[in-house]
Formats: structure tokens, C-alpha cells, sequence
């Protein structure tokens, strides 16, 4: 199989990995797992000849084979005898009537990882329920937490169930698993879920009722709005800034910034039943100036204010390019580069275009032991798929 790129120093160079297409948290997953090094081939569907795969299939290559077809499930077999993890994205039982469930494939793989990440999980009442990131946070209850005063609750996009609860969480599970199987020699089998997965990454919401920093009143507590020193402000060219001034020192920072003093013309900082009127008064003095005079003023100070950027701004930003946060794709625009930033083996995601739907399917099929004459009848046939047969035939 031709290599997918120069994999030097790479964490996770030498893994293979199988990721069967899905929406967002299984994508995010893979790409986590191609970004540091791992052989990432996603499994397609056929019939989307010229597609590209999924927007965040970079450094993947795309195998595209028919599931309901016993050559396609014998193909994949063959394709993750030799897998270290698999990624799947179904409901509780698809795999297994499939014939692709874990006592299947680790029977001959027993050191395969078999990561499935599903919305509420393996088993329980809503197993086969349908779902997406909203049901999820709703369901963990951390949706109810998410919002303003007197406001019904708000959803960060799909960012909390998705891609933390889900995509990150299973790739952690994934390594968690990795590192037991260097002392086992064992696969497992990984319930990654997304109710499960965003209450997790939540914890501090549960730990800190427990210990009386947050109520169930949404909008009124220290880190949701509630207070007028953790907040956003409008500026007078319709901009923001972000006010993160928690500890009295950045506080008092953050007053000297908007030319206020605590002691002569604030209540005190912690003074609750004061917020709202507090907010009203740092907000019409953020009106008086631009973000960029704001920015100015704040910019060298521990008064943990700063300018709301859009992402354009952000990739832009002199820190954020210094430190290498973001990276160019083949389109021209920005994308987040891999993190954590490692100091031996860092990530290096790949520069080449995304994928199309069964790009690589031949050289993946070769090298699961099949001849160059097989694969081509299997796509004659519809058990597979080649974005481009011909030239490579």
C-alpha cells in the first residue's frame, strides 16, 4: 500500500486504524488519530463516486465497500484482520447484524480495539433511540444549565456532546486502551457515549453544586452569565470583549482598565444582589470605544480582558500564528492544527486534498491480499467502489 504521507516522529506512526464513515464524532475521532501519526482508512458507502468523504477526513484514505453485500462484509473482515482499532458509528446491534460485531472480528483480532460511538449508548432504554449533540447535552442534563436569566436554555452548536463527549472522549478511550494492551496484549471493546461523554467533560457543573459554587438557576451563577466580571461587552463599533476577571487582583486590574474604583464607585465584587446593575455600568462605558482602543488599553495587563476574534481574526492573531495554532489548508483558508503541541513527536496533519468516496479503495484491497483483477470485478459487481477505475487498472 503507498504510504499516505512522511511520517516522521509521529506518536502514532505504525497504527492502523479502521473508521467507519459516520457523521461528526466518529470523523473527529479518526482525524484525531491521523493528525499524531495513525493509518486512518475510512470505510465508505458506495454509490457517491466523486464525493469527497467527510470535511474532516484529512490524512485519511477512503476505502468505498457494500456492507449489505456477505463480499463486502468478508472484504472488511479482511481489511481489519490485521487493524489495531476500529471506529464504528452505529446504533446498539448494527454491526452485529452485519456480522462485524466484536466477538467476530476479535475472535481473529483479539488485539483489536473496538471503539463504538453511539448517542446514548450500548445499552439501557434509549438505545435505539435517534439523537443528535442537543438530545444529548439535554439528556445529560448539562443543557439545562447552559443560558441566560429568564432566557430558555442555550446549545454551544454541536461542540459539547459531538466532539468533546464524543469524538475527543473516544479518542482518549482509544488511547487509554492502547496503553493497557502494551501490558495485556488485549483489545477491548470501548462504550463511547455521548450523554455519557458531554456529563463527563461537564464534571465541574455536578462538583461545584456540591460544593455550593453553582445552582441550578441558570444565568445567575459565577461562570454563566451571572456575574458582570465574567461576561461579554458590546463595543462602540459593535465588536466584544471578553471579561474573564475572576480573582480581586485581575479585578481590580480590570476596573483601573474601565477607570473605576472598587472602593468609590462599585459595591463590592462579590456582592450578588449588585450584578445586574454592575453589568448595566461596565457595559456603558465598553460602548465609549472601540475594540481596538479597548484591546489597547487591556492588552498588557493581568486584567484577563480581551478582544472577541472571529476565526479569521484568530488565525491571524500575532500569538496564535507565533505558536502555530492554526494551519493552512489546500483551499487557502485556516483549520485548528493538532493539539496538544508534543515536544519529541508532534502532530502533522496532512497538506494533501481531502479524499474522494473510494480514492483508495484499490490499494487497500491489494493490500488486504486481494488481486488488482478482484477488485475490479467487486466494483463490477457493486461489493465495491474506486473513485477513479480505469487509470488505475
Amino acid at each position: 500500500m503507498p504510504k499516505q504521507r512522511p511520517r516522521f516522529k509521529m506518536a502514532l506512526a505504525g497504527l492502523k486504524v479502521i473508521e467507519i464513515a459516520g457523521l461528526a464524532p466518529v470523523p473527529h475521532a479518526g482525524m484525531i488519530l491521523a493528525d499524531f501519526g495513525a493509518q486512518v482508512i475510512r470505510v465508505d458507502r458506495i454509490m457517491q463516486m466523486g464525493v469527497i468523504s467527510d470535511t474532516l477526513s484529512r490524512g485519511k484514505l477512503s476505502v468505498a465497500l457494500n456492507l449489505k453485500s456477505p463480499k463486502g462484509v468478508e472484504a472488511f473482515k479482511r481489511v481489519s484482520s490485521n487493524a489495531d482499532v476500529l471506529i464504528e458509528p452505529f446504533r446498539p446491534g448494527t454491526m452485529e447484524k452485519m456480522g462485524l460485531g466484536p466477538s467476530v472480528l476479535m475472535k481473529e483480532n483479539p488485539r483489536l480495539i473496538y471503539a463504538r460511538l453511539s448517542g446514548f449508548g450500548q445499552e439501557g432504554p434509549l438505545k435505539h433511540i435517534a439523537g443528535h449533540d442537543i438530545n444529548y447535552i439535554a439528556t445529560s442534563g448539562v443543557l439545562s444549565l447552559l443560558g441566560r436569566a429568564g432566557e430558555k436554555p442555550t446549545f454551544p452548536i454541536n461542540l459539547l456532546a459531538d466532539f468533546a463527549g464524543g469524538g475527543l472522549m473516544c479518542s482518549m478511550g482509544i488511547m487509554l486502551s492502547l496503553f493497557e494492551r502494551t501490558k495485556s496484549g488485549l483489545g477491548q471493546v470501548i462504550d463511547a457515549n455521548m450523554v455519557h461523554g458531554s456529563a463527563y467533560v461537564s464534571s465541574w457543573l455536578w462538583m461545584g453544586r456540591n460544593m455550593g459554587l453553582f445552582s441550578d438557576d441558570r444565568g445567575k451563577n459565577l461562570l454563566d452569565t451571572g456575574a458582570p466580571f465574567y461576561e461579554t461587552y458590546r463595543t462602540l463599533d459593535g465588536k466584544y470583549m471578553a471579561v474573564g476577571a475572576l480573582e480581586p487582583q485581575f479585578y481590580a486590574k480590570f476596573l483601573q482598565g474601565l477607570g473605576l474604583s472598587d472602593d468609590e464607585d462599585l459595591p463590592s465584587q462579590m456582592s450578588r444582589e449588585d450584578w445586574p446593575s454592575m453589568k448595566q455600568t461596565f457595559a456603558s462605558i465598553f460602548a465609549t470605544k472601540t475594540q481596538a482602543e479597548w484591546t489597547h488599553i487591556f492588552e498588557k495587563t493581568d486584567a484577563c480582558t480581551t478582544p472577541v476574534l472571529t476565526r479569521d481574526e484568530a488565525s491571524e492573531h500575532p500569538h496564535n500564528k507565533f505558536m502555530g495554532h492554526f494551519l493552512r489548508n489546500t483551499k487557502g483558508g485556516h483549520e485548528p492544527a493538532p493539539a496538544p503541541l508534543l515536544s519529541r513527536t508532534p502532530g502533522s496533519p496532512s497538506t494533501m486534498a481531502l479524499p474522494a468516496v473510494g480514492q483508495d479503495t484499490l490499494a487497500v484491497l491489494v493490500e488486504a491480499g486481494y488481486s488488482k483483477k478482484e477488485v475490479k470485478e467487486m466494483c463490477a459487481s457493486g461489493v465495491a467502489e474506486m473513485a477513479d477505475m480505469s487509470p488505475k487498472l
